[in-house]
């Protein structure tokens, strides 16, 4: 059984746990969970598992190499050895001193920091906080274990006493348990932990133990539990997203290297405690001192229907986790980064959601272009196999939904405002840029539904000009819309950068294709050139954010379309479908959603 499939086991348990600590805490008036903080933990440590995919070659390959060379002790005599009832316990007690180190040195060094900080960044102290785990930790934390492989500790004893040690620590996250008196003095606790997570002055840094406290107790950097504590980091992450999570110290670290004006500073700044600043860069870029009385719980308000598709979301996104880990490790490397890639974008869609970032349709729309992304991509790894028949089943049946949401939301918003509008006797126009239902949103909703139709006659055998055609149709609706009230073409430099670019990849096209699709394309990439040069110039004119956004949006638009055209007629791309497909919803997204904004921010000025 692999590691990972351990962990897919112990899952219910862990939630089993979770629900328990929820149920005590809200009977005894005492609740430490919230929604947001908790989804945002447990996604984490999602990621961490996903990610311990790629890194576990690096941690296993480099302990097996240093094991079967360096071993001090010959290795039959060392397995004998360590596979006994005391060589175990003693390997449990070896690895967990060398976790104490680890950790110890993961809140004294910075760039160590960087990856640990993702456990301490949960401003509660729950059970769910246990399972909040760094994705990038393996790749220096395998060198506090080469001692075990040099005293010959098997590989399989060491995966085995390192699953214990860290299932151990699951239990002692949590403030329900009180002080355990004689057990506190030997073993890490919850009372011992909660010293740990916490940012008080007298509690900084201690505490580092996994399995035991004693380690804290040799080495002096125990202390016990007194005043309440207060958790988080110093520097608070304020943030839901778990992408974020991961590199917001990593992004701190390379800035003050990149402002240190001394080399010996630009190193410094990634060995010394975390929170230490080159004199220069402290000069130049001050921080506020840290002041406990002025820490407060990052709360992001947002609707009750944003929390319940968030959960649900959430629910739906972790039965998809458990099966990807349980045939994770049987898979080719481009499906495991195919699943990797799925499961941060759609936990970067909650932490949005939850964060009041983007509205719920935008969510649910982003989670089914996520799934019709993925499903699109495995299925082209499981060409001709029953699998791959019910990842294609799954695609053509979320592809065409994406655009669908986006119509609904559309429709829907065109028709509050208009009837807002009317109810209030108002005529509203600006540049020509909102007219009314029948006119931009017309546009709008007319080149969403050829790019669905473009979409569903796309997935067929011997349907590709059809769709071909459609999508052109679109464009020229986008061009329509990009038009209202605004010149043809108002930045020559956006006309003569995209064309450009349409005209070298049809060059770069051209020996691949045949009459009727030299004339097609030809006709495709005018159109497409056409669409984006319309939006930036657009964007030129109006000088605000919606509509950068949405030139953005057809500049991906041409990506995904030279993607496509590429890998169809010129060369094959690895993992093509992930990067059409993505590139392509990204665009169509942001377009529905910057231009409804842009409509948004019209009607609230004219009123």
């Amino acid at each position: 059984m692999t590691p990972s499939q351990i962990i897919v086991l112990a899952t219910p348990v862990f939630f089993l746990l979770i629900a328990i600590e929820y149920a005590w805490g809200i009977a005894k008036g005492r609740n430490t969970y919230r929604l947001a903080d908790a989804i945002n933990s447990i996604g984490l440590g999602m990621m961490s598992q996903f990610t311990a995919i790629f890194t576990r070659l690096l941690r296993v390959g480099i302990y097996t190499a240093v094991y079967s060379h360096l071993s001090v002790v010959p290795l039959e005599l060392a397995r004998e050895f360590w596979q006994t009832w005391y060589g175990w316990v003693l390997a449990l007690l070896f690895y967990d001193l060398c976790y104490y180190w680890l950790h110890r040195l993961g809140h004294e060094s910075a760039i160590l920091w960087a990856a640990h900080a993702v456990h301490h960044q949960s401003q509660d102290y729950n059970l769910s906080t246990a399972l909040r785990q760094t994705s990038s930790g393996a790749l220096l934390g395998w060198v506090f274990y080469v001692p075990m492989a040099v005293a010959g500790v098997p590989p399989l004893v060491f995966g085995i006493v390192a699953l214990i040690d860290l299932l151990y620590q699951f239990w002692v996250h949590t403030e329900h348990v009180p002080k355990l008196g004689w057990f506190d003095r030997w073993f890490c606790s919850p009372s011992n932990h909660r010293v740990h997570h916490a940012v008080n002055d007298p509690y900084l840094d201690k505490n580092y133990g996994g399995l035991l406290i004693i380690w804290d107790r040799i080495f002096g950097s125990f202390k016990e539990e007194g005043e309440k504590c207060v958790y988080g980091t110093r520097s608070p992450l304020n943030s839901w997203d778990p992408i974020w999570a991961n590199f917001e110290v990593y992004k701190v670290l390379f800035t003050d290297a990149r402002h240190a004006s001394s080399w010996l500073d630009k190193v410094r700044v990634f060995l010394k405690p975390p929170g230490w600043r080159p004199a220069d860069v402290a000069a130049r870029f001050p921080k506020p001192a840290f002041d406990i009385t002025q820490m407060r719980k990052f709360e992001a308000p947002v609707s009750k229907a944003a929390q319940w598709l968030g959960g649900f979301g959430f629910l739906a996104i972790l039965q998809g986790v458990a099966v990807y880990l349980w045939f994770a490790d049987k898979m080719d490397t481009s499906a495991q980064f195919t699943g990797l890639a799925g499961l941060m974008a759609a936990l970067w869609v909650i932490g949005a959601l939850l964060q009041g970032r983007i509205a719920p349709w935008l969510a649910l729309a982003s989670w089914v272009a996520v799934l019709a992304t993925v499903s699109a991509t495995f299925a082209s790894l499981n060409v001709g196999t029953a699998v791959g028949a019910q990842w294609l089943m799954l695609h053509r049946l979320t592809k065409p939904m994406v655009m669908l949401i986006a119509i609904i939301y559309i429709a829907a918003c065109a028709y509050s405002i208009s009837h807002r509008a009317i109810n209030d006797n108002e005529n509203i126009s600006k540049n020509g840029f909102f007219t009314g239902f029948t006119t931009n949103d017309g546009w709008l909703i007319a080149a969403m539904a050829l790019s669905m139709l473009g979409d569903s006659l796309l997935m067929f055998n011997g349907f590709f000009i059809p769709g071909l055609v459609a999508f052109l149709l679109a464009h020229l609706c986008f061009i329509a819309l990009f038009k209202r009230g605004m010149p043809w073409l108002p930045s020559r430099t956006a006309l003569i950068a995209t064309l450009g670019f349409g005209v070298c990849l049809y060059a770069y096209l051209f020996p691949s294709l045949d009459l009727v699709l030299r004339i097609a394309v030809a006709a495709y990439m005018i159109a497409i050139a056409l669409m984006a040069a319309q939006a930036i110039g657009r964007a030129s004119v109006l000088q605000n954010s919606p509509a950068r956004w949405v030139a953005v949006g057809t500049c991906f638009f041409m990506l995904s379309d030279s993607l496509l055209a590429i890998n169809r007629f010129a060369s094959p791309l690895p993992l093509s479908s992930l990067w059409v497909l993505s590139s392509y919803f990204f665009a169509q997204l942001l377009i529905a959603r910057n231009f409804q904004a842009a409509r948004s921010q019209v009607l609230q000025t004219a009123k």
